[in-house]
C-alpha cells in the first residue's frame, strides 16, 4: 500500500473534511469514528486534532477515550497485572460502551453520550454527566484493540506503528501487552481493514493513504 508524507495539522484537517460527508449506512444522524491504535501510537491526540478541525468547521463531535470504559480492577486483574490473554480479551467495558455511547447513537437514540464510567486511579465511577450530541455530531472514539468488538463504526482509523516502533515508543513497563498487540494484528489485521491508515513510525512525520 502506498502512503503520502502529511503533517500532522493537514491530516486534521483532511479528516475533517472527509467527516462532514459521512452518512451512517443505518441512518444514524450521529457518524461514528475509530481512531484505532496502540497507547504509544497515541490516537487519541489524532482524534482531538480532528474535533479541532470539525469545531472550526461548525461541527460538534464528542471525543471518548476507552480508558475511561475499562472494568474494575477486580475483574481486569483477575489473572494478573501483566496477562495479556486478559488484556486482549477483558480489559475494557465493551458492554457498557454499547450501553452508554453506541446505543444512544442508533437511529432513534436520544444522543445523549456518557463520556467516561470508571477512572482506572481510583478504581471507581467517575460520576461524569451526560453529554448530549446534536444531530449531525461526530462520535470520536479512540482507543487499542477497537477494531475486533464489531462496534458499528463508519469510519475507522488506525495509527500504525511498526513492531519495532511499538517496542520502543512503549514504556517498559507495559512491554507485557506487545503479544495482545501482536495478535489483534494477526487475527484482525487493521491496517489492512481500517478505511484509512496513518503510519506513525516517526511522530513528527506521519504518512497516510489519503
Amino acid at each position: 500500500m502506498r502512503l503520502e508524507a502529511i503533517t500532522w495539522d493537514r491530516l486534521g484537517d483532511q479528516l475533517a473534511e472527509r467527516l462532514l460527508d459521512l452518512k451512517p449506512a443505518d441512518g444514524s444522524p450521529w457518524p461514528r469514528v475509530a481512531f484505532d491504535g496502540a497507547p504509544a501510537a497515541r490516537p487519541g491526540d489524532l482524534a482531538e486534532r480532528v474535533a479541532g478541525a470539525l469545531r472550526v468547521r461548525g461541527r460538534a463531535s464528542l471525543v471518548v477515550g476507552t480508558q475511561g470504559f475499562l472494568r474494575p480492577a477486580s475483574l481486569r486483574l483477575e489473572y494478573g497485572h501483566q496477562d495479556p490473554e486478559a488484556y486482549f480479551t477483558g480489559w475494557f467495558d465493551s458492554g457498557a460502551l454499547w450501553r452508554e455511547v453506541f446505543g444512544p447513537l442508533e437511529p432513534g437514540g436520544d444522543g445523549r453520550v456518557l463520556p467516561d464510567l470508571w477512572d482506572p486511579a481510583t478504581d471507581r465511577a467517575t460520576r461524569s454527566p451526560y453529554v448530549q450530541l446534536p444531530p449531525g455530531g461526530h462520535l470520536l472514539l479512540h482507543g487499542p484493540l477497537l477494531l475486533h468488538h464489531w462496534f458499528p463504526f463508519d469510519l475507522t482509523v488506525h495509527v500504525l506503528l511498526s513492531p519495532g516502533a511499538l517496542r520502543r515508543r512503549t514504556p517498559e513497563s507495559d512491554h507485557w501487552q506487545l503479544p495482545a498487540f501482536e495478535r489483534y494484528e494477526n487475527e484482525t489485521d487493521p491496517a489492512g481493514t481500517a478505511d484509512v491508515l496513518v503510519r506513525a513510525d516517526d511522530p513528527r512525520h506521519p504518512a497516510w493513504n489519503g
